[in-house]
């Protein structure tokens, strides 16, 4: 016959016995440590994403649609010049 090694008492025990370890709660604190620094940082990222993006929606958008607006009225001017013979508008220097 076969003699049992280990009795329900003994697994449980051992099972106690290493999930009260010096090591393994040390690990879980680290664990649960670096997922609210995580957290922490993942949030603070957003808010500097949602800043980022909205400042570039107030600042830079416009300025792009009137710089292409410039250029368009820039280049039916000279459009309409050369199809009136008139010479070409140059810069002043």
């Amino acid at each position: 016959m076969a003699s049992k090694r280990h009795s329900g008492g003994d697994d449980r025990s051992l099972i106690v016995k290493v999930t009260e370890s010096p090591i393994v709660q040390h690990t879980k604190r680290t664990v649960s440590e670096a997922g609210f620094v995580t957290k922490k940082l993942l949030r603070s990222t957003g808010r500097a994403a949602w800043i980022a993006g909205t400042t570039f929606l107030v600042l830079v958008v416009p300025l792009i649609i009137e710089m292409d607006r410039d250029q368009q009225l820039t280049d039916l001017e000279m459009q309409q010049a050369s199809l009136l013979g008139s010479p070409s508008v140059s810069a002043p220097k």
